[in-house]
């Protein structure tokens, strides 16, 4: 068997078999095959697709290039969920204490943000002492004590799949519904999870910008969980606009807080709920109760203190700092530096996510480099959104930096100028667009 073989089989249009993704898994984590000859596959599997079977084989093979999570000592079905990611995604802090005040039992594995797609493991961050590199065998220890661990990806963790995107992303072959798929599903199986919940995010600030690209992923993540023995749920959300009322890492966990404490945002409430909802099912934990009457619950948990009580247990148990009060206490505090105004009265037609996410990179609450410092108290405050109505010289916007961060004035204006094109004003109330766009199972 070589390499060029199999590059002229997919450039045939020709179906791999199993021992020939094998062999170009193997090749890619050994460093046996060169990088040329790795990107002329991945541009031919872009250009010519993938079955069902074939990415089924590419994720398991990409799970298996290294080291596989024993969730065995976790209570019920091991359950995972992923974000294909957005502006203002704070899902994760809320979904993980709320989850486990029905008992479902979770270990976390997320990432860091690069562009203007927010990472967890920076929210978590901005949390004085909170500890996002905990050790795989402090595992079980913490979930037992707390139900619950969150951490930074581990480097032996489906390794080829690593070095697959860092050459997708330079080589124009990003966009393929096979190597998206299969790069997802590949951690989350390599992670141990039985049981996969997916939101895959639908609009201008994801990556799929419209709902048949989104559904046909799903569909692509359903399909290999299914053939891959993983029971897997796909929930569309709107990423059209920002993501409740702040992005930006501190703005971002200070909106969490209010959330468990029973003061979130409608359309993040939404989001939460739904994607609990699934999870709390998968792990057989849902005590018989209707879909309707489990949503009513976890909607209670989010008022009456349970899910902040295990909010703060989470915090305490990964070392991070809670004031008296029981708040948490934040590396730096954002300072609100500059409003941007309506230039014209109407109502809200549309806030482009992707544009806001830019102006918060801008701003230093994202990254442009893995190797970017970031600034935790940067960020965006949306005081009106689609559907709201505005006067002329309305503030639409606060932007903000940490208190101990100083953005050059020519940036912030910068910023100013991406959210004015970001937020379309017209005559009429539009038509909202409900924050749960479909459910794929």
């Amino acid at each position: 068997m070589n390499m060029r073989d199999i590059i002229i089989a997919k450039r045939d249009k020709q179906s791999l078999t199993d021992e020939q993704i094998a062999f170009f898994v193997k090749g890619v984590t050994d460093g046996s095959i060169p990088d040329y000859q790795i990107s002329a596959l991945l541009m031919a599997i872009v250009l010519n697709g993938m079955d069902e079977r074939e990415m089924t084989t590419l994720t398991l093979e990409m799970a298996g290039s290294g080291k596989q999570m024993d969730l065995s000592y976790l209570e019920g079905v091991p359950v995972d969920k992923h974000s294909t990611g957005g502006v203002g995604d704070k899902i994760t802090p809320i979904l993980l204490p709320l989850i486990a005040t029905f008992g479902v039992e979770t270990v976390k594995l997320s990432g860091r943000g690069l562009g203007f797609t927010g990472g967890t493991v920076d929210k978590f961050e901005s949390i004085q002492g909170f500890n996002v590199e905990v050790d795989s065998k402090d595992f079980p220890m913490l979930v037992k004590n707390t139900g619950m661990v969150i951490s930074g990806q581990t480097p032996d963790l489906a390794p080829a799949d690593k070095i697959l995107y860092s050459l997708r992303d330079v080589t124009g072959t990003v966009d393929s519904i096979p190597l998206i798929a299969s790069s997802i599903m590949s951690k989350k199986i390599a992670g141990g999870a039985k049981a996969i919940v997916l939101d895959v995010t639908c609009g201008s600030g994801a990556f799929m910008k419209d709902l048949s690209m989104a559904e046909e992923l799903a569909g692509a993540m359903i399909k290999i969980g299914n053939l891959a023995g993983r029971k897997t749920v796909a929930v569309i959300t709107d990423m059209d606009q920002p993501l409740g009322r702040f992005c930006g890492n501190i703005l971002e966990m200070q909106e969490v807080f209010d959330t468990v404490t029973g003061k979130g945002e409608a359309d993040v409430i939404e989001v939460v709920t739904e994607l609990a909802s699934h999870l709390v099912k998968l792990a057989g934990k849902d005590s018989g109760m209707s879909d309707e009457v489990l949503k009513d619950e976890i909607r209670a948990r989010l008022s009456d203190g349970s899910c902040y009580e295990k909010y703060i247990e989470l915090i305490k148990s990964q070392g991070g700092l809670v004031s008296g009060a029981g708040k948490p206490i934040y590396v730096d505090a954002p300072f609100d530096c500059m409003h941007v105004n309506s230039p014209e009265t109407g109502y809200v037609q549309r806030v482009r996510a992707d544009l806001i996410g830019q102006a918060s990179v801008l701003l230093g609450a994202g990254r442009l480099a893995k190797t970017d410092s970031i600034d935790y108290g940067a960020g965006i405050g949306f005081f009106v959104k689609v559907g709201d109505r505005v006067e002329r010289g309305d503030s639409l916007c606060a932007l903000y930096t940490g208190e101990n961060r100083q953005v050059p004035e020519e940036r912030l204006f910068d910023a100013m100028e991406l959210i004015l094109e970001a937020y379309e004003i017209g005559p009429n109330p539009p038509e909202k667009k409900p924050a749960i766009l479909g459910v794929m199972s």
